[in-house]
């Protein structure tokens, strides 16, 4: 049986987003998106979890979810019927911040 290929969008945003960080790290993360993502975006792993209780500030589809790339999240969402994945931002998480800190 074929596995769902989601596919990938980055809304409004995203792209400054990625603009303001390192090259190498410009390359890796939609590199580690695509890897993570792709396939199986709603599996929980050691760096996918869902953010239960949490409300971001942009609109999404319920439930944000959370990808961690070493020291940056990425927040996203996902539409089943579409089939359809949309980063919603990219931030750096310093190890004494929460994940509500980075969002706001």
């Amino acid at each position: 049986m074929a596995r769902k290929r989601y596919a990938i969008d980055y809304a409004e945003g995203v792209e400054e987003d990625l603009a303001e960080l390192r090259a190498y790290d410009q390359a890796r993360i939609p590199d580690k998106i695509d890897e993570q993502l792709i396939y199986e975006p709603a599996r929980e792993t050691r760096n996918k979890k869902m953010l239960v209780g949490l409300v971001p500030p942009w609109d999404y589809i319920e439930p944000a979810w959370e990808l961690r790339i070493g020291e940056y999240r990425v927040f996203y969402d996902m539409d089943e019927k579409t089939l359809t994945v949309t980063i919603r931002a990219i931030r750096f998480k310093p190890p004494d911040k929460t994940t509500e800190e980075i969002l706001w």
